[in-house]
């Protein structure tokens, strides 16, 4: 079970109040946790990643284990502590300027 943490606008999006848990078949990477993630959550498909190239938007990031995720490849594995579930996933919503 993936632990997945959301910024408040896409908890709102998709109707969920705290952190969500999703299983993920295979190798836990990016691609698979968003693979899953969209599949139960269709009202977040595009919002997270582009629809066609399937990048990362560029105000969205992720961390896992204190560490900046948002530019490994999207099929390099996600940490151990994540996979195992000890850990969240974490997207994070940035904001331009000041």
């Amino acid at each position: 079970m993936i632990r997945v943490v959301l910024p408040a606008h896409l908890r709102n999006l998709a109707r969920v109040e705290s952190e969500v848990r999703i299983h993920v078949q295979g190798q836990v990477t990016q691609r698979s946790v968003l693979d899953a993630l969209e599949a139960r959550y269709p009202m977040l498909r595009g919002t997270i990643r582009d629809h066609v190239t399937q990048r990362r938007r560029p105000f969205v990031r992720f961390f896992a284990c204190e560490q900046d995720l948002s530019h490994e490849l999207p099929d390099t594995p996600l940490p151990e502590p994540v996979a195992t579930g000890a850990e969240p996933f974490m997207v994070v919503g940035a904001m331009a300027g000041g």
